[in-house]
């Protein structure tokens, strides 16, 4: 990996690429430490030490997104989650609408109509999820316990609120013109390399965090635990997210004039992990949901208020760890019904002569494809859920938060976003750098 990040800067195009990625980069982190108009950044500050002590967790989700920048509230402090948001609803509507389904059928132009569809529904989320962060703030309810909580948003008039709400909408729209740009004029989906970034910029504050809590050796050895522990997981999950089912496909020959088409050999590469994050992303929201329900009920001493704080807000709660898994494996099967249509791949197969041999075409094709993905996503499912609790249950002694680099959902991200940017350069430099068969 490094080498190939070595050849990318001797290269002088690719070189202009990082470097106008690096600078975007930049240009978020500092956007993600510039406070909102109307915040008080010295009450922000004393509650955020006082979060760090309690290890804050209904918002961490949200707040790992955004790169540390929501509980801080600056003008990034929205991140990229509604566009995130906005991106998985389009993805599960193209399914239920038929406009939208037949948009993704026309090519280009389909595709960047639903992408226009998806910034105008990024618009609106930010503009609800800022409403629900100022109001959040301006009750107190975002830093539970902290004395000066309710000081955070000191001039509470309309003007003031509306100002900040359109200060996050507009940070949120300038975040994803930086993805794009990143994807336009950039090394790899600029979407995807800023959420990296986001989560990446909680590493050095977590793993301190590790040591410094740590008594052995003044935390050296919880610290290197640690990394040892994280550097297996990182390796276990290269290994099943590389890992996948080749199908061979065999197209027949066919004659068009007088030119014979056809008669290649394929395959249909169908990954053990076919559903990536976005089922642990579900989980984690979904989970959210009653401890929020509970925090804005105002009812707070009512026995059902009682049993979810007791059982569903503690991370390492059996009833929350239970309910974690078995809706990974849930959304998992879920997503990867959605996203691939056996059918959709078995007709496009016997249109342009294509079939898997020892298989009829058509429906036998589409059931045996069928057969292959759910024996697969079983134990795909599995490894989402391994990855999503074994961290939080082997590393709760070295006092790992909910925040904890080492994750289920943040490594998951790091390890396929740095998985598909690399390769991305390589493939860059093969076509710049291509020395043919003959040498």
């Amino acid at each position: 990996m490094l080498t190939a990040f070595a050849r990318a800067f001797k290269t002088p195009d690719l070189r202009k690429k990082l470097l106008f990625t690096l600078g975007m980069i930049v240009i978020y982190r500092i956007g993600a430490h510039i406070p909102i108009p109307g915040v008080s950044y010295t009450n922000v500050q004393v509650c955020m030490d006082q979060a760090n002590q309690s290890q804050q967790g209904l918002l961490s989700l949200v707040n790992m997104f955004s790169g540390g920048a929501l509980l801080q509230i600056t003008i990034f402090a929205l991140g990229i989650m509604p566009y995130i948001t906005a991106s998985i609803i389009l993805q599960l509507l193209t399914v239920v609408i038929p406009r939208l389904e037949a948009l993704k059928k026309e090519g280009q132009s389909g595709q960047a109509k639903i992408t226009q569809y998806t910034r105008y529904l990024t618009v609106a989320l930010a503009i609800l999820q800022g409403t629900g962060l100022v109001a959040t703030a301006r009750s107190g309810a975002l830093f539970q316990g902290c004395p000066v909580a309710s000081e955070i948003v000191p001039d509470q008039s309309i003007f003031v609120t509306i100002t900040m709400v359109v200060t996050m909408t507009a940070g949120t729209a300038v975040v994803m013109w930086l993805g794009e740009l990143v994807t336009d004029r950039g090394i790899g989906n600029g979407m995807s390399i800023l959420m990296f970034i986001s989560i990446a910029a909680g590493f050095p504050g977590a793993l301190w965090a590790i040591k410094q809590q740590g008594d052995l050796a003044g935390g050296w050895i919880e610290f290197g635990t640690v990394i040892v522990v994280g550097l297996a997981m990182v390796g276990l999950v290269v290994f099943v997210e590389q890992a996948q089912r080749r199908i061979p496909v065999q197209y027949a020959k066919r004659m068009i004039g007088r030119r014979s088409y056809g008669g290649t050999s394929t395959y249909i590469p169908l990954k053990v992990n076919q559903a990536g994050v976005i089922p642990v992303i579900f989980a984690s929201s979904l989970l959210y949901i009653p401890a929020l329900i509970v925090q804005f009920s105002g009812n707070s001493q009512a026995g059902w208020a009682q049993w979810i704080r007791n059982n569903l807000q503690p991370t390492d709660a059996p009833v929350h760890i239970t309910l974690y898994f078995l809706l990974i494996v849930f959304f998992a099967f879920f997503y990867v019904a959605i996203s691939f249509n056996p059918e959709e791949v078995a007709d496009n197969m016997k249109k342009y002569g294509g079939f898997i041999p020892g298989i009829r075409a058509g429906r036998p094709t589409a059931e045996y494809l069928s057969y292959v993905l759910n024996r697969i996503t079983w134990p795909g499912s599995l490894y989402l859920g391994l990855i999503a609790l074994v961290p939080t249950m082997a590393l709760a002694g070295f006092g790992a938060n909910q925040n904890f680099p080492f994750g289920g959902t943040s490594i998951l991200i790091i390890v396929g976003v740095g998985l598909e940017t690399v390769k991305q350069i390589e493939s860059q430099l093969q076509q710049r750098n291509y020395e043919g068969f003959l040498r």
